[in-house]
């Protein structure tokens, strides 16, 4: 934590770890509205939160929001777990933890999303936590467009839209010489070497073409026109222009 012990007035190194049987415990009792217990269990899952928020670092924001945001979901957690599932609450508390933190950072990102977009993304986010709190795993994009009774497409391009946005310079791999960064695993299928060497290829070969050549080709291919519609603006007839233009294209492959 860039050797900073405290965080939100809190010395991280003295928080408290508490064992499995205690959080059951604690977790009936505070389902009960035992207000002492369910801060006991706030003071005892810190750490989770510290642990959690560690992938968060590096992104520029302030670590002390970072923890209180996941804060905020670790008590989400606490107040929405269902102890008779029979599973831990770490493994229920860490989704809970990383959603906080993922929608507070959407909120603050430079990258705007249309707002249906947004609101479509709040209530996808609403309808999980909603279905893994009722069965304490993570439900399917199916199950959630069913849950809000929209399409799965929608569920899937408002998801694609508040992901958290990733630098092409990221390190992804390292084996102790150059580190392998985003950008080395992004293909790009269109400006390709190939493509970039077709297109001076293709531009040298117009270049052997007349100007008349080069003008039907334009009309043609560029704005779109019908050799009828060129041969009445140029004053010549279509059969010429049909003529001038394969003409014109066998030059082209020729050249090429």
């Amino acid at each position: 934590m860039h050797g900073k012990v405290e965080i939100s007035g809190i010395n991280t190194s003295r928080l408290q770890v508490l064992k499995n049987d205690e959080m059951m415990e604690l977790l009936r009792r505070s389902r009960e509205g035992d207000t002492a217990a369910r801060e006991t269990l706030i003071q005892g899952n810190l750490r989770l939160v510290l642990s959690v928020i560690q992938r968060f670092l590096g992104r520029g924001e302030n670590v002390d929001d970072l923890f209180q945001v996941g804060c905020i979901g670790l008590i989400k957690a606490i107040d929405h777990f269902d102890i008779n599932q029979g599973v831990r609450f770490s493994t229920y508390g860490v989704p809970m933890i990383v959603g906080e933190i993922r929608r507070y950072l959407r909120d603050n990102s430079a990258i705007r999303v249309s707002r249906s977009m947004r609101d479509t993304a709040y209530k996808v986010l609403q309808a999980r936590d909603k279905l893994m709190s009722d069965s304490q795993r993570e439900p399917t994009v199916e199950q959630i467009a069913k849950y809000l009774n929209i399409p799965r497409e929608d569920v899937v391009f408002a998801m694609d839209a508040i992901v958290d946005p990733v630098s092409l310079y990221d390190p992804i791999y390292s084996d102790g010489g150059d580190t392998l960064c985003v950008m080395d695993q992004v293909k790009d299928n269109e400006n390709t070497d190939e493509s970039w060497i077709d297109r001076i290829a293709l531009k040298e070969a117009i270049g052997h073409l007349n100007e008349r050549e080069r003008h039907i080709l334009s009309l043609r291919f560029c704005q779109g026109k019908t050799q009828m519609e060129i041969s009445s603006e140029i004053g010549i007839s279509q059969a010429q222009v049909s003529r001038l233009e394969k003409g014109a294209i066998r030059t082209i492959r020729r050249e090429m």
